[in-house]
């Protein structure tokens, strides 16, 4: 009977000591899509609210408040020049334009919608993404493609911002 009271009290501590241990995990992941019937690749980012706004904040020198009734009217303009700054695509070695269409928030998560018109067959995709990597040593991006139909992923980070994708 002693013994196990006293592995219950270790277990105990164990649990307590642990859930004390500071661990965030800085992730974000962003999809993107060819759409051919639309001609257009849509771009979807999912990043964690808090860790957005401290990259808004350190930028503009002003917390955006994006998740709550005192958003600042210059949040969404902020929003679209962070993620275009951020997010880059060359297909077949040309730059594109990213085009923001909106935000929508999902319990802790903003989810970025964005898009790219395409008028010709992708050869090549490049890919680039920093997405709060100025903000936090560890981020990690993880990105999804489908494109012409072929599905890869990526993990970016802060020293591998760049992919390319040959088809």
């Amino acid at each position: 009977m002693k013994i196990k009271y006293i592995i219950g009290i270790l277990l105990l501590c164990w649990i307590v000591c642990s859930s004390f241990t500071p661990h965030k995990y800085y992730v974000a992941v962003t999809q993107m899509d060819l759409v051919p019937q639309k001609k257009r690749v849509e771009i979807t980012s999912r990043i964690f609210i808090d860790d957005f706004e401290k990259a808004l904040t350190k930028k503009f020198k002003q917390k955006p408040n994006i998740t709550t009734s005192n958003e600042l009217p210059e949040a969404e303009e902020w929003i679209k020049q962070y993620i275009t700054e951020k997010i880059k695509v060359s297909i077949n070695n040309k730059l594109q334009r990213i085009e923001y269409l909106a935000k929508e928030i999902d319990g802790d998560v903003i989810i970025i919608y964005t898009k790219i018109a395409i008028s010709k067959k992708i050869n090549t995709f490049e890919i680039y993404n920093s997405l709060l990597t100025e903000t936090f040593q560890e981020q990690q991006n993880i990105v999804h493609t489908n494109i012409n139909g072929n599905k890869k992923s990526f993990l970016m980070t802060n020293t591998k911002f760049n992919e390319k994708i040959d088809y």
